[in-house]
């Protein structure tokens, strides 16, 4: 009779401690701004018109300064998921910008889900190096 194994698998992460602490920052302050972006924009359904038309401009601004940070935040450390998180976040200003506010929702979850990945794996190599 075979043993039956469990084979788990894990994503060998090539990065050096300080690129490692960069991305866990920028992942992580990332993420905590675009949790902070989809409320605004799932909030803005609950506004009158012309509270509406603040809101929005407003919304605006945030995005367009976060889509900012994490261009640095891709210039500074090289990490791929970076530009995923912009792409997606390009996509949910213009969905903002033409109102439809519950699909902009979605791609900034999107963003959000590719601005985790690099913090998910410096946490693993400061782990590795233990400094965490």
């Amino acid at each position: 009779m075979k043993d039956n194994y469990l084979l788990s698998t894990t994503t060998m992460v090539s990065m050096d401690p300080s690129t490692a602490i960069k991305n866990y920052q920028f992942g992580e302050r990332a993420k905590s701004e675009l949790i902070v972006m989809s409320q605004l924009t799932l909030a803005l359904t609950g506004f009158t018109e012309q509270e509406r038309i603040g809101g929005r401009k407003m919304l605006l601004m945030l995005m367009e300064a976060v889509r900012g940070e994490l261009q640095f935040a891709h210039n500074s450390t090289g990490h791929h998921e970076y530009t995923k998180a912009i792409s997606a976040l390009n996509d949910a200003i213009s969905l903002t910008e033409s109102g439809q506010y519950e699909q902009a929702s979605e791609k900034i979850a999107m963003a959000i889900s590719a601005s985790t990945t690099p913090a998910q794996e410096a946490w693993q190599v400061l782990s590795e190096h233990g400094l965490l």
